[in-house]
């Protein structure tokens, strides 16, 4: 690290203090809070960074990295201007970001403007507001040098890693590649969860429903076993053997038991939860929704009120609160929803043990300013993200959800074999909603009584029995929001770079969106084939989790950024030159993946390649057949207009939409979702928009609210 002397200019009569921050959007807000004896500035992100065409770290000294300010973006421009300023000012103030991305844009700012990182020039606060703005300007601290130092590590090793790993790849893959140390990793969780998918052995299992009736009412039981335990039917024989036993019993009830069941809210948004949310309930992408929250972050322009900061610090794996916000939630509560609505204690949630607990968790700045007050004031998607941060926060302060279950045992004799067999049957019954009056995680809260009154001995009326074969599934698909799951479990990257990560390995073409579902191009399996085998430590889990813990330790002080240097470079500078020795003269070659579709010009079975503009199909007998074609995707429906197919299509910006095939003739087009749903008045395609279910016929006009569940198909898993 640079060594750093204050300046001794002497400030102009009457100068301003200058405050430096990261992004030109939060200006506008900072200046209405600090007023006229303030200059605010934007460093408009990273001043300097390692040089673009050359490693730019000297390996043999002390892994020492060679900064430079960038001219090809216009940073020398801001860097004059930022100079000029702070000549002028009467103190210089360092307001950038409060994570270690943030600490170290602060440290090369204070080395370029002659500032010392041991003054109190660093200001940080987790929320652009009047209290907290004002707080951190007033108790301004030092430049966190081992936070610094963090950052550097990270740096310096993913640039070893790309510049070392990058040309190898080129060589003995395909020119223009890169390698990265978390990206392999991630494109190795997608490559193996689709070969666990393609190995999958599907196990058969039957089921087996009984229907009774009770006053004109039917009501289910499920088949369980008998009263030594659970018995599972893997077969149609063992099936028939239980169905021949029980058809002709009198079944029985053989208990009712009714218990109070309560269910706890879920803690406030860390980075990853809300991306994992965002992209389950809003289909966002973690890349959009981090865009998102930026915005209300950094400021919104509100009507009667101008620039406000709308959510807290949205790079944060804590789901602290402080004590303010957590009392302007039970003042909002309890006037709001009824003095019940709040529990009988404060709701406090640990972090996990590898979080930086230095900010807070995601919520609103506000409470008062509800999404329906800010609706008006907020793009579309801001107003839901918004609100799902908002609704989020505020169950997460509010009482218990409290269910009546009642839980039924039906006894059946079999006549062969005189087994007691056992049928069970459950209800839930919403006694009291607590926070499910905010913010739902299922419908199972809001599903009518299905049981009968029942009474322990009775007998109970069998209508029939549904047997029913079913077969074990495969794991899904990872989708955007569930691998950021998987890598926060994995404790690979932290909440600053789960977006960048899942968005750099879809940019690189080693994964590819099928759907909401990430599957491994030809490309990602060779590339990750080929590091498993030369490089296990860059593509291993359990190595690149305990480099993020090395991390950790550099920042609270407990590891040296040299020892970590060094620890990590000596395995790889070695399987580096036995991989090069071993692949010498070697060229792997990536496959192309062969579709059903057949080249109409000459006859062979096209194969899927992947341009700048998405996958397309190609004759492989080019360059002697030409022939491209565009994949189509068929929707589900078909047009309102003309009764033709409805396909699925891209605009230049990437969003989905949707079209008749009959684009020239007919012109129909969507941005909603089409369904299998028909409508019960014209018999036309339903359409669904957020949560409403809606017809589309100009003559129509039908449309019906729906319940919006959670995903259950690989969102949790």
């Amino acid at each position: 690290m640079a060594t750093v002397k204050s300046t001794s200019k002497e400030p102009s009569r009457g100068a301003k203090n200058l405050l430096i921050i990261e992004s030109p959007n939060k200006i506008k807000s900072i200046k209405k809070i600090l007023g006229s004896k303030y200059e605010v500035l934007s460093s408009k992100g990273h001043i300097r960074d390692l040089p673009s065409s050359r490693l730019g770290v000297d390996i043999e000294n002390g892994f020492q990295p060679e900064y430079v300010v960038s001219r090809k973006d216009g940073k020398s421009t801001v860097l004059k201007e930022l100079k000029a300023a702070a000549e002028s000012a009467k103190k210089v103030y360092l307001a950038t970001d409060p994570d270690r991305e943030g600490e170290a844009i602060a440290w090369h700012l204070a080395v370029l403007l002659g500032l010392n990182p041991d003054d109190n020039i660093r200001v940080t606060f987790n929320e652009v507001t009047k209290s907290a703005v004002t707080a951190g300007v007033e108790h301004p601290g030092k430049i966190n040098m081992n936070r610094v130092s963090a950052q550097q590590a990270r740096r310096v090793l993913d640039r070893i890693v790309g510049y070392k790993l990058s040309p190898f790849l080129w060589k003995k893959v395909k020119t223009g590649l890169s390698a990265g140390r978390v990206q392999s990793v991630a494109t190795k969780l997608i490559v193996d969860r689709e070969r666990e998918i393609e190995a999958f052995v599907p196990d058969e299992y039957w089921t087996l429903k009984a229907v009774f009736t009770k006053a004109a009412k039917e009501w289910t039981a499920n088949f369980y076993g008998d009263k030594d335990g659970k018995i599972a039917i893997g077969n149609k024989e063992t099936m028939d053997a239980v169905l021949d036993d029980i058809k002709t019993a009198d079944y029985i009830v053989l208990s009712v038991e009714k218990r109070e069941e309560k269910t706890n809210p879920k803690p406030p948004f860390t980075t990853s939860a809300l991306q994992q949310e965002a992209s389950s309930r809003l289909r966002f992408s973690p890349s959009r929704t981090m865009s998102i929250a930026q915005n209300l972050y950094e400021g919104i322009e509100v009507k009667g009120r101008g620039a406000v900061g709308l959510i807290t610090y949205m790079r944060t794996d804590s789901q602290r609160i402080s004590d303010e916000a957590a009392a302007a939630a039970k003042d909002f509560i309890q006037k709001t929803y009824g003095a019940e609505y709040y529990p009988p204690f404060r709701r406090v949630y640990k972090s996990k043990n590898n979080a930086q607990d230095a900010h807070e968790a995601i919520r609103p700045t506000d409470v008062t300013l509800t999404p329906q007050i800010l609706k008006d004031s907020l793009s579309n998607e801001q107003y839901r993200l918004y609100k799902l941060i908002w609704e989020r926060f505020i169950s997460s302060q509010m009482a218990s959800a409290v269910y009546e279950v009642t839980d039924v045992d039906v006894s059946a004799e079999g006549k062969n074999t005189k087994k007691e067999y056992i049928f069970k049957a459950s209800d839930k019954k919403a006694v009291f909603g607590g926070f499910t009056e905010v913010y739902g995680y299922g419908d199972d809260e809001k599903l009518p009584r299905r049981l009968p009154a029942l009474s322990k001995c009775e007998k109970a009326e069998l209508k029939e029995l549904n047997p029913e074969q079913k077969f074990t599934q495969p794991p899904s698909r990872y989708t955007e929001g569930s691998l950021v799951k998987a890598l926060e479990e994995d404790g690979i990257g932290r909440p600053s770079t789960f977006a960048t990560i899942v968005s750099t390995i879809i940019d690189r073409r080693y994964v590819e969106k099928d759907g909401r579902n990430l599957r491994p191009t030809s490309l990602g399996n060779v590339t990750t084939d080929v590091l498993t085998e030369n490089f296990s430590n860059i593509v291993d889990v359990g190595f690149t989790a305990g480099m993020e813990s090395e991390l950790d330790g550099i920042e609270e002080g407990k590891k040296n950024y040299l020892d970590t240097m060094n620890g990590f470079y000596g395995g790889f500078e070695t399987e580096l030159k036995e991989a090069e020795k071993k692949l010498t003269g070697v060229k792997v070659t990536v496959p192309d993946e062969e579709s059903d579709v057949v080249c109409e010009k000459c006859g062979a079975k096209m194969v899927y390649k992947v341009s700048r503009f998405g996958r397309f199909l190609a004759c492989p007998n080019y360059p002697t057949c030409k022939n491209t074609k565009a994949i189509v995707v068929e929707a589900d429906g078909t047009c309102p207009e003309c009764g033709g197919k409805i396909l699925v299509r891209r605009s230049k910006a990437g969003k989905t939409y949707y079209a008749c095939e009959r684009a020239g003739e007919c012109g129909f087009m969507t941005w909603d979702l089409p369904t299998k749903e028909r409508c019960p008045k014209c018999g036309s395609t339903l359409f669904r928009k957020f949560n409403r279910l809606y017809c589309q016929k100009a003559s129509c006009g039908y449309e019906t609210r729906v319940e919006r569940t959670r995903e259950k198909s690989g969102e949790d898993k």
